[in-house]
């Protein structure tokens, strides 16, 4: 048991979980957290507070921000913003198919050596961007890398609003992503209809994953569609599945009315039981 807080670096952005050690951050306040180039400033957005998880292995804060730390946060802002708008106007310049998804600025990167500025971008195929890196080199006069993205990768990184009205779980919560196919929205009765169970990035939508082990439970226990069953109503066959309520829909035989039985009452193994106990 321990104590943690959630922080940001940009609003509405992906939380990260850090150990607030002694601090006490409030909601709002900025802080000093540690980074692979060294600390930076991230916004507070869920105060630090007593778990019941282990918080051994988190980070820990490394002080509250200073308006020196603030004033070289918002210097990092600017030099984002300036490397943003000369990289989009080289692009154009040199006619190449990309589009700029994201910059990162290091004002003195590890192992002084020097700024260094990293964008990443997206493109339908490989890009020979070798003279783009020279002019934006010479333009920004830092060391200049450019990452290119996958779809998954650019929705996580700008972020977006999903089909749900959430955030994108990839730009919120999610660390990796797993692999989704189409069987999973079959086994899940949905259209198979791209628009529908497509995300922002236009991959299958990763939510897909998260019910999947509870329809093939069902599916592996539950009568199949077209079974005749014995029901606390009376016979019928199955004519459908609600895998939310853990019920069955079945046509009784007796006036073809349908009722919703819930999988335990009309299995095999429950009925076997009640009749050999009674």
């Amino acid at each position: 048991m321990g104590m943690l807080c959630a922080v940001s670096f940009n609003r509405y952005g992906r939380l990260f979980y850090f150990d607030p050690g002694d601090l006490r951050p409030q909601v709002g306040d900025r802080v000093l957290v540690p980074t692979d180039d060294g600390p930076e400033v991230a916004e507070c957005v869920w105060a630090a507070q007593w778990v019941t998880e282990e918080t051994e292995g988190f980070p820990r804060l490394v002080a509250m921000a200073g308006d020196d730390d603030l004033r070289r946060d918002e210097l990092l802002r600017k030099r984002k913003a300036e490397a943003k708008v000369a990289a989009k106007k080289l692009i154009r310049e040199h006619e190449l198919p990309m589009k700029v998804v994201a910059v990162d600025h290091v004002l003195d990167a590890s192992g002084g050596q020097g700024a260094r500025t990293t964008i990443y971008f997206t493109a339908p195929h490989r890009v020979d961007f070798r003279s783009l890196v020279r002019d934006l080199g010479a333009t920004l006069h830092c060391r200049v890398e450019l990452r290119q993205l996958s779809a998954r990768d650019s929705a996580r990184v700008q972020g977006g609003i999903g089909s749900c009205g959430r955030d994108l779980c990839c730009a919120t919560f999610l660390n990796d992503f797993e692999p989704v196919t189409i069987r999973m929205a079959k086994d899940q009765d949905l259209p198979l209809n791209p628009l529908r169970i497509s995300g922002a990035c236009g991959r299958l939508m990763c939510c897909l994953k998260y019910e999947h082990p509870l329809y093939q439970q069902f599916q592996a226990t539950a009568p199949a569609v077209g079974t005749r069953v014995s029901t606390p109503d009376g016979e019928g066959r199955v004519v459908g599945h609600s895998v939310p309520r853990d019920s069955v829909i079945v046509r009784m035989d007796a006036d073809g009315s349908r009722c919703s039985c819930s999988r335990a009452s009309v299995c095999g193994s429950r009925q076997a039981y009640e009749e050999r106990h009674g």
